[in-house]
């Protein structure tokens, strides 16, 4: 055993401030004496649990606490208890307690926990207004007495392992109850004034001795009761008993901790509905799902058709285009083939111009015989071609144009003149002047060596 002292407390939390404080735990540390906790008067909860403490007596100035626990200790009287009075919540269970008297002047309690201690009687509790649970199980309690009738606001009672041979009307007044535990006591009847606590919810007899059915009857005014435990009795034994309780409780939901027909179809019921829920949730998301697709097929058979429309109208405009171009240039070859047509003319027309000059000339030369003599001159000087104003022999027939044009190579048997196709045929010779029109000499032309013309 040991005695409390600050600097135990500081050594855990160098922080700590007795004066701020609020909660402590100090729990499994074989304290016998806490007297020093008077300096924490802001303390609000405190656990003093598996230790030795045997008096409470130290806390007489944590006059703020409001969750106290004293568990298993070697408590033999709540002495000190009495100043605590803003506690709400108090456990002294497994301690050694043999009264609860001063327990009384703590009204402001609502959950008193006192199991496994020596307690033969109960206190009155007249003053206790706000306490909503209390448990005194597994304590030598013979009877209850009238310590209950004021606690109106009460809702759970735990007296079970007690030694209980009645409940008479103890409860009456507990029109709050909804959990009444008193299994392992010696109950050989359920009392008729059980009926006044109509929201009774779970009620456990378990191991006691009632075996009449008769004692049932009180069941039938409990409507809000769903958990009922009748095992360790000798009306359990009874093949009857189950049908009996389902007709005076038909909304029970458990019988001997096991769920009731009612519960099963209610639970298959839920079940059910659980499971058309996922069916329905599951319908819908593949409806979602399809409708999605859908919506992704059309958007992509709109976009492949956009495409392909799109691709037909580049085909069609290439198309389009390409005939276009074909058109001008066929124009522009019209206009060219044209062109050297007239070329063609202009050449034809100037070569008949000059062959009809050149023609005056012979004749005037036939026509002089006293030049008989000398040397025949039928073309002028080199000289005196650079001053004709245009040179026949640049000149090309159309005929010959247009071969060239369509990409024709000049036939065997043809030659050129001075840029004039000759045709020479076979059997008759044809004079070179009459087919040319322009006489090419067979002597030297000028005054000395060969032509430098292609003839």
């Amino acid at each position: 055993m040991a005695r409390l002292n600050l600097e135990q407390i500081a050594r855990d939390d160098e922080d700590l401030d007795s004066s701020s404080t609020t909660s402590l735990n100090l729990s499994s540390r074989a304290l016998s004496d806490v007297s020093c906790l008077a300096s924490f008067r802001n303390l609000e909860k405190l656990d003093l649990e598996f230790n030795c403490l045997s008096s409470l007596e130290g806390l007489s100035s944590c006059a703020n606490l409001k969750w106290l626990s004293v568990v298993e200790n070697k408590l033999e009287t709540l002495k000190g208890i009495e100043c605590l009075s803003k506690l709400t919540v108090f456990n002294a269970g497994k301690n050694k307690l043999r009264k609860i008297d001063e327990i009384s002047a703590v009204t402001s309690l609502r959950a008193l926990i006192l199991n496994d201690n020596n307690i033969s009687s109960i206190c009155k509790l007249d003053e206790l207004t706000y306490l909503n649970t209390l448990v005194l199980s597994k304590n030598p309690i013979y009877d209850i007495g009238d310590s209950l009738m004021k606690a109106k606001s009460l809702r759970k009672l735990s007296l079970s392992h007690c030694h209980l041979e009645r409940i008479g009307s103890s409860l009456t007044s507990c029109v709050e109850l909804k959990e009444l535990r008193l299994a392992h006591n010696k109950i050989t009847t359920i009392s008729a004034e059980l009926a006044r606590n109509i929201r009774l919810q779970n009620l456990d007899l378990g191991n006691n001795l009632i075996e009449n059915f008769s004692e049932l009857k009180v069941l039938s005014s409990l409507p809000n009761l769903k958990n009922l435990n009748f095992q360790g009795n000798p009306i359990a034994q009874k093949d009857k008993l189950a049908k009996k309780v389902k007709q005076l409780v038909p909304n029970l939901r458990i019988f001997n901790a096991k769920p009731t027909e009612i519960n099963k179809r209610k639970k298959f019921s839920e079940e059910d509905k659980s499971d058309q829920s996922e069916i329905e949730a599951d319908e819908q998301v593949k409806r979602k799902k399809s409708k999605k697709d859908v919506k992704i097929l059309e958007k992509n058979i709109s976009k492949s058709s956009s495409e392909e429309d799109h691709l037909l109208s580049s085909l069609s405009a290439s198309k389009l285009e390409d005939k276009e171009g074909k058109r001008k240039k066929s124009k522009k070859n019209a206009k060219t083939s044209d062109k050297h047509i007239s070329s063609g003319s202009i050449a034809s027309d100037e070569v008949g111009e000059e062959k009809g000059r050149r023609k005056s000339k012979k004749e005037e030369r036939e026509n002089s015989r006293e030049f008989e003599k000398e040397e025949v001159l039928l073309f002028p000087d080199i000289n005196d071609l650079e001053k004709l104003p245009v040179d026949p022999l640049d000149y090309k027939n159309s005929e010959d144009t247009d071969r060239e044009k369509k990409g024709q190579k000049v036939a065997r048997g043809e030659k050129k003149a001075h840029g004039l196709v000759i045709e020479h045929k076979k059997g008759k010779r044809t004079d070179l002047s009459a087919s040319v029109g322009i006489l090419t000499p067979s002597l030297d032309v000028g005054l000395g060596g060969p032509s430098t013309w292609d003839v």
